[in-house]
């Protein structure tokens, strides 16, 4: 079990890695658990396969749970959803002191975070992750948001959780894409800032893709450890420190977009093939040495993960994909910045890339 400090200028919070936490909320989180009932946020999915141990383990601690369930997948995070959840928060009696416990996936925690987020002005929530990408990622740092038709994410708030508890025993239960689909956030933080945990990476994938228990809790406690690091540096994503964690993500973005936020690319597979699209475009600029990108290929290869645009069917060209780009909630003043590799183990932020070049670039790799 590892607890990992998130701390902030005017808050800090916690982050548990371990197994059978869920059942054992109580020993954990208990001061969180000041009422009678809990309000409990969870998709279908996540209800199902989790949902009695949870309860088990607030019976341990005399609360009862209040559902709010929701459909799984990203359509849940909308305007619809959003409204249907907060009307049921201000019937439900929760106030300003309340905790709200997320129990799914990202979309869960995005969609339940932001609307803790504007209920009351602000009110709290505990993260419960029961996905991979989940526990490394979006349950940690405090971004929250819902979608739109412009484009994913663009409505949102910065609103961090009192606590995050990860549970590695519901990684169990995930079909095999959606663990893949976690992986690639894993890798992210490897290629991003520590070349020694990407190699260790690249040495132990059949270990932990086995999910050996051990194995698995280091690489997402170190993932989560580096998150916080880099969250603690640059909370807002201000000074550029924390859109390193974007690596992956605007080639992603933009791939996700075009196959319509859909199964046919699931989020962490997106990431994936944008990273490798970013080692290749850091080589074409002549910021990485020849073969680096190849080594990033091999890595998301063997996780089983997308590394070629060919292999998801597209049949845009590179202008769609740079189109979407320019939805990105990170532009400014008309500038779209890149995160780029300068090795493997340190990403750097681009701030004058040349999108006609992208375009080139991009329309190079469909028709690779």
């Amino acid at each position: 079990m590892a607890l990992i400090p998130v701390k902030l200028a005017k808050q800090e919070y916690n982050v548990l890695v371990g197994h059978n936490l869920l059942e054992n909320i109580r020993d954990h989180a208990a001061r969180f658990l000041n009422k009678k009932s809990a309000y409990v946020v969870a998709d279908e999915n996540a209800r199902s396969h989790h949902g009695e141990s949870l309860e088990i383990g607030m019976a341990k601690a005399g609360v009862e749970i209040n559902w709010f369930e929701v459909a799984a997948g990203e359509s849940s995070k909308s305007w619809e959803t959003l409204q249907k959840l907060t009307e049921w928060m201000l019937h439900e009696g929760v106030e300003r002191g309340d905790y709200v416990f997320a129990l799914g996936g990202g979309v869960i925690g995005d969609l339940t975070g932001f609307a803790c987020a504007i209920l009351k002005r602000g009110c709290h929530f505990i993260q419960l992750p029961t996905t991979l990408l989940a526990q490394v990622d979006s349950s940690v740092g405090g971004k929250t948001a819902i979608n739109t038709a412009a484009g994913k994410n663009l409505i949102g708030a910065f609103h961090q959780p009192s606590f995050v508890l990860a549970d590695l025993n519901t990684l169990y239960t995930l079909p095999d894409r959606e663990m893949r689909s976690g992986y690639a956030e894993v890798i992210k933080y490897g290629l991003l800032g520590d070349e020694s945990f990407f190699n260790w990476l690249n040495n132990n994938v059949g270990h932990i893709t086995s999910l050996d228990h051990k194995l698995l809790e280091q690489a997402i406690a170190t993932s989560v450890r580096t998150k916080a690091r880099i969250v603690s540096e640059d909370e807002y994503e201000l000074t550029g420190r924390r859109a390193l964690l974007n690596l992956g993500h605007t080639f992603g973005h933009a791939l996700e977009a075009e196959t319509g936020f859909s199964q046919t690319l699931l989020h962490g597979e997106a990431v994936a093939l944008g990273m490798v699209l970013a080692a290749r475009y850091s080589e074409r600029l002549g910021l990485i040495d020849k073969g680096h990108s190849e080594k990033v290929t091999m890595v998301i290869d063997k996780f089983g993960l997308p590394s070629a645009i060919s292999s998801i069917g597209l049949s845009c060209g590179g202008e769609k994909l740079v189109e979407h780009m320019l939805h990105d909630k990170k532009m400014k003043e008309g500038n779209l910045p890149f995160i780029l590799l300068n090795k493997i183990g340190e990403a750097k932020v681009i701030h004058d890339v040349d999108l006609s070049d992208v375009t080139k670039f991009l329309n190079g790799e469909l028709s690779s």
